[in-house]
């Protein structure tokens, strides 16, 4: 393992070096010819072709990568394949043909039976072609930390970058459906740093900001930590104007009330949840789309386990937790998350 590790960060380390031939400013790296990619990035598979996923592999497609993609969903990979692109029947296949591979999926269950199961990733442990995984789901950092060294223990068909050891970044994101498709994610990754900057290019590609956060899994605790934050000022926000509208204050002048003072968020500013109150948001359009209940609460209990597991105390995380599993026990599941202002305090517009 010690061997192995500074063999990877030599070469990763050498790698940076070249890497600066194939730099492009953020702004220029929407659409560029295929001969601009790095040889080690060029061959990309993407797996996971749900809502943010489809649109991310777009998104790489349109860089110029030469993606090959799989989804369980046959429809959507009609979609790539009619337009060209490299479709394959399962994930082993998938990164037989890859230098990078990238995830996308719904839960640790997922991931794990992607990269571990029958026909997966890691099919037979043999050497593998592709030098880095990433992993953009949302998941706890604990598996993303076991998978890490899963991988690691494998070897390449190629030692292209990594010395002998293929690598995992945890790179959850944030941005939602919109942000994947306009191409403006924010990602938060986690894992070795060499293997980081050699990837920044792909993130660059689906997104508009990279945030490394340290070690294997701090991608994937840094999202917790940022939809846990999330639900709780949601909540915050919408019980401040259900108390308002009880008392007789309207939604629009609370709301005026917090941009403009120390109670301003996200949630007041940018996805105010009260419907009639800002337009363009989920609030406006009965609570569709946008990032639904069912989410944050898959969320949540991921925070609540995290914390378990570090015997921390977290009374909120707890109770958001409460809240938002009975809204999808209550049929609310596939609302967004800001309808917790009407089906849990009970209001409607103001």
């Amino acid at each position: 393992m010690a061997i192995s590790r500074v063999k990877t960060l030599k070469a990763l380390s050498n790698f940076k070096s070249a890497l600066k031939y194939y730099s492009f400013r953020p702004s220029s790296l929407r659409r560029f010819s295929s001969s601009n990619v790095s040889p080690v990035l060029e061959r990309i598979g993407f797996i996971g072709l749900g809502n943010m996923g489809f649109h991310m592999a777009n998104n790489l497609i349109n860089a110029g990568y030469k993606v090959c993609i799989h989804d369980i969903n046959s429809s959507v990979m009609e979609k790539f394949s009619g337009k060209g692109v490299l479709a394959k029947g399962t994930p082993f296949e998938v990164a037989e043909t890859s230098d990078v591979v990238i995830t996308m999926l719904p839960s640790s269950s997922h991931v794990l039976d992607v990269y571990t199961g029958q026909n997966g990733l890691l099919h037979g442990r043999n050497p593998l072609t592709p030098w880095l995984f990433i992993d953009s789901s949302t998941i706890d950092p604990q598996t993303s930390r076991g998978l890490s060294a899963t991988i690691s223990n494998c070897a390449l068909k190629e030692n292209k970058v990594c010395g002998g050891s293929p690598v995992l970044l945890d790179a959850p994101v944030s941005g939602g459906v919109l942000g994947a498709e306009v191409g403006s994610l924010t990602f938060m990754v986690g894992g070795l740093q060499e293997a980081y900057l050699a990837a920044k290019p792909i993130f660059l590609s689906m997104g508009r900001n990279t945030i490394y956060c340290g070690g294997t899994g701090n991608g994937a605790a840094a999202k917790i930590c940022n939809n846990l934050a999330m639900a709780v000022s949601m909540l915050g926000v919408s019980e401040a104007f259900s108390l308002g509208q009880s008392l007789g204050i309207t939604a629009s002048t609370l709301t005026k009330i917090f941009n403009s003072s120390s109670a301003r968020c996200w949630s007041s500013d940018s996805y105010n949840p009260v419907p009639g109150v800002m337009e363009g948001v989920p609030a406006s359009r009965n609570y569709d789309g946008g990032f639904s209940s069912k989410l944050m609460a898959k969320d949540l209990n991921l925070a609540a386990a995290s914390a378990e597991e570090v015997s921390l105390k977290c009374p909120m995380t707890s109770q958001a937790q409460a809240i938002y599993m009975g809204l999808c026990k209550e049929g609310h599941e596939s609302k967004d998350f800001s309808c917790v202002f009407r089906h849990y305090y009970g209001k409607d517009e103001l």
